[in-house]
């Protein structure tokens, strides 16, 4: 018998101003898997997670949610999907006059109707699942370092036990210490919630902790796809001058 895909983005087309940024993508995911997707920049990684989320529309093309067909829901419905999904967003995107907790609850309390008292507990418990203290919690994030910043997003991201997680960049901006931090609670934390994970990323050596599988994205589609430990031994032309850095190629300059 087949297996469904858990997440599924079909013959994908995206245009704005100038050539196409997604043009026919065909990209799957399995369920418990963990899925990088690599590239320059401008290739359309974002826009490829931003389909995902229903917060670009592209212009063909389907995104399917086992096996369901996201696009075509009603909001009641799309909103209950997308409450199986957690984001980690570039730069952990914190709300600057909520505390760290009221960060984290967000989608608990505004979505979920889950009071205070019990969001807030909920909310310690995702901080000390990514190794912060409960004293971090009634913080402002200006308070906080970068990698702490980083930490409190992925505690909002785990917070109500999702199905599937989207990181985007995980580890822009981070020294390598705190890189490789961010990178060890991710794969802790996609064990542990035995969910789905597609990442985004043009750091290579997140994509070889965090993924199981790696695809590369150029020219709108993808070029190569394989497990994360034969990206440094493929014959891809595209994958091989990403890995090695080379000016020249058949990727390009952005």
């Amino acid at each position: 018998m087949t297996k469904i895909a858990k997440l599924k983005w079909k013959g994908i087309c995206k245009r704005f101003d100038g050539p196409p940024v997604l043009d026919g993508l065909d990209l799957s995911v399995c369920a418990g898997r963990s899925l990088v997707i690599i590239g320059g920049s401008g290739v359309g990684k974002s826009v490829t997670l931003k389909v995902a989320l229903g917060l670009v529309r592209p212009d063909a093309g389907a995104v399917t949610l086992d096996g369901q067909m996201l696009s075509g829901l009603g909001e009641p419905a799309r909103r209950r999907a997308l409450a199986r999904v957690g984001v980690l967003f570039q730069g952990a995107a914190l709300f600057d006059s909520l505390r760290v907790w009221e960060n984290i609850a967000f989608r608990l309390i505004n979505s979920q109707a889950v009071a205070r008292e019990p969001a807030r507990a909920r909310a310690i418990d995702a901080l000390n699942r990514v190794r912060l203290g409960p004293d971090v919690a009634d913080l402002y994030p200006s308070e906080l370092s970068g990698g702490m910043q980083k930490r409190v997003g992925l505690a909002r991201a785990i917070v109500a036990d999702p199905e599937i997680l989207f990181f985007d960049e995980p580890t822009t901006g981070l020294d390598p210490i705190n890189a490789a931090a961010i990178n060890a609670l991710i794969v802790d934390q996609v064990r542990r919630l035995g969910c789905t994970a597609v990442s985004i990323t043009h750091d290579l050596a997140s994509a070889r902790t965090i993924g199981d599988e790696i695809a590369m994205l150029q020219g709108g589609r993808i070029v190569w796809r394989g497990a994360a430990q034969e990206i440094d031994n493929t014959d891809n032309p595209y994958v091989r001058q990403f890995v090695s850095g080379a000016a020249d190629g058949p990727v390009g300059w952005s």
